[in-house]
């Protein structure tokens, strides 16, 4: 039987994106989106609430991230989901991350050329 693991977000970047080196040299870019959820309860009162997502972009899609996003700015990306584990003081603890194949920037600043991005570009971790 098939399987999918394929995510969507439209969200705010929480921070400026950070390049980092893996042990065996490989390049990736890190940073965190936030996504809101809009509604209204039964009284009609207007509630948000956010969620964060870690997200990690190698390759090509990385040095674009890297190179053009900003705290703040409005972006769509696409992906996978990733858990990861990791033992802190004995005790294993889980974390999931979103791998970025795909990216859509939807705000520029002015003068900037947006940059094409591949979609679905081949991935090395």
């Amino acid at each position: 039987m098939p399987s999918l693991n394929r995510v969507q977000l439209i969200g705010h970047l929480g921070k400026d994106p950070e390049t980092r080196f893996t042990p065996t040299g490989k390049k990736l870019c890190a940073y965190s989106l936030a996504v809101d959820h809009r509604w209204k309860n039964a009284s009609g009162e207007a509630k948000t609430t956010t969620e964060w997502f870690n997200i990690e972009a190698w390759g090509r899609v990385g040095e674009i991230s890297q190179q053009y996003l900003h705290k703040g700015q409005l972006v769509y990306l696409e992906g996978r989901l990733k858990t990861d584990r990791y033992e802190h003081e004995g005790e294993t603890r889980y974390f999931t991350k979103v791998i970025v194949t795909g990216m859509q920037m939807l705000e520029r600043r002015t003068g900037e050329e947006e940059p094409v991005v591949p979609e679905d570009e081949e991935l090395v971790e």
